[in-house]
C-alpha cells in the first residue's frame, strides 16, 4: 500500500514514498501557481483558458529545470483553438522536448459502442469526438441541414405535439412537432412580434384547439420558469394554465430547470438533421415552417467561436428546435473517449 494519507479538503494524496498528487481546478489557472511540481496531467485543456498553458502551468518548470519534469495536456479537440496550435506545434517543430500522441476512441471502444455513437452524432462532432481530429468549424450552425431534411408531410391531428419555444421578446418563436416512426416531423410555427407567453398561448389554441384530446409535450428555455421561485406565474405556468382553461387535459412540462450546454443542444439536433451513420431523421415543412427552415439554413457561428450563434430574426426557432431535441435524444457520452497528448 503506498497511500499515506489522503487529505480530501485541501484534495491531495500523499504517499509512503513522500511524493504528493494534488487536485487543481483551473476554472482559474492562477490556482496553479506558487508550488513548484516534477510533473502533471493537465485535462481537458481544450476548455481552460487559451493563455493558461503560457502564463501559469509552463513557468512551474522553470524552477526545477524542464529536463527534470514532465506535463502531459489531453483531452478533446474543440476547433481550432489553443489546443490545436499546442498540438501542431508539438506535431511539426521537431522540439525534443514535445511529442504528440493520439489514442481514437474508434481503437478502443466496441464495434457497438462507436455504431451507436455513429447514429447520435453528426458526422464533423463524431469524427472530433472519436477520431481526436481537429475540425474546422463551418460557417453554418447546421451545415449539414438541406433540402434533404424538407417534407411535405402536415400536421397529424392523431397524433401527438411537441411544441418547443425559445422565450425571446422579438420575435417570439416556438416550434409545432411530431414524432412518426422514430422521425421527427416540424409541420409549423408560431412567430410573434413584441408578444407574451400567453399571446402564444392563444394563438397555439386558434390552430390546434380541434386536438384537445391530444397530448401537449412543452419544451424551451429554461429562463421561462423565471419568478415561479417568488409565487409568480412563469411563461410556462401562463401557457399551462391558458391550455387547461381550453380544454387541453395532457399538457406536460419537459422544461430542465437549466439550459444545457449550446453545443450539447447543437449536437443533438445535428446528429437528428444527419448523423454519421448517414441517416436523417428530422424533417421541415418549408411551407408551414418557414422560419424554422430559413433558420436552419442560415443561422451563422460568431467569428472565432466553435459554437456560439450570430442572433438573427430566424436563430431564435432553431435554439426552442435544439432545447427540444437535447430532452428527447441527448447526446450520450461513453466513459471512455478520444485522447490527444504529449
Amino acid at each position: 500500500m503506498f497511500i499515506e494519507k489522503v487529505m480530501v479538503s485541501e484534495q491531495y494524496i500523499k504517499l509512503t514514498t513522500g511524493t504528493e498528487i494534488h487536485v487543481v481546478g483551473l476554472d482559474k489557472p492562477a490556482r496553479i501557481e506558487g508550488q513548484p511540481w516534477n510533473g502533471g496531467i493537465v485535462d481537458e485543456i481544450a476548455d481552460i483558458k487559451a493563455t493558461a498553458w503560457q502564463e501559469n502551468i509552463r513557468p512551474l518548470f522553470d524552477t526545477i529545470g524542464m529536463e527534470d519534469s514532465w506535463c502531459w495536456l489531453i483531452g478533446v479537440p474543440d476547433g481550432l483553438n489553443h489546443y490545436y496550435d499546442l498540438a501542431e506545434y508539438a506535431r511539426t517543430s521537431g522540439d525534443p522536448e514535445w511529442g504528440f500522441y493520439t489514442w481514437k476512441s474508434s481503437e478502443i471502444l466496441s464495434e457497438k459502442a462507436i455504431a451507436s455513437a455513429k447514429r447520435q452524432l453528426d458526422p464533423r462532432a463524431f469524427r472530433q469526438e472519436y477520431e481526436a481530429s481537429f475540425e474546422i468549424a463551418s460557417g453554418r450552425v447546421y451545415a449539414d441541414y438541406c433540402n434533404d431534411n424538407h417534407t411535405d408531410r402536415e400536421f397529424d391531428p392523431n397524433l401527438p405535439i411537441y411544441w418547443c419555444h425559445d422565450f425571446n421578446f422579438t420575435p417570439l418563436s416556438s416550434a409545432i412537432c411530431q414524432v412518426a416512426n422514430g422521425k421527427v416531423y416540424c409541420v409549423g410555427e408560431i412567430i410573434l412580434e413584441s408578444a407574451v407567453a400567453k399571446e402564444s398561448a392563444a394563438e397555439f389554441i386558434d390552430r390546434f384547439g380541434h386536438c384537445k384530446a391530444q397530448t401537449v409535450r412543452i419544451y424551451g428555455d429554461a429562463s421561462g420558469h423565471a419568478g415561479e421561485k417568488h409565487g409568480h406565474a412563469s411563461d410556462y405556468i401562463e401557457i399551462r394554465e391558458c391550455l387547461k382553461r381550453a380544454g387541453f387535459d395532457n399538457v406536460v412540462m419537459k422544461v430542465p430547470r437549466a439550459n444545457p450546454s449550446i453545443k450539447d443542444g447543437q449536437n443533438s439536433l445535428r446528429a437528428k438533421i444527419l448523423n454519421a451513420a448517414g441517416e436523417r431523421s428530422f424533417f421541415v415543412n418549408p411551407a408551414k415552417a418557414k422560419h424554422v427552415d430559413k433558420g436552419l439554413k442560415t443561422t451563422q457561428l460568431k467569428e472565432g467561436s466553435t459554437f456560439q450563434e450570430e442572433d438573427s430574426p430566424y436563430q431564435h426557432v432553431t435554439t426552442a428546435l435544439r432545447y427540444f431535441t437535447n430532452v428527447e435524444w441527448p447526446i450520450q457520452r461513453n466513459t471512455v473517449t478520444t485522447s490527444s497528448g504529449w
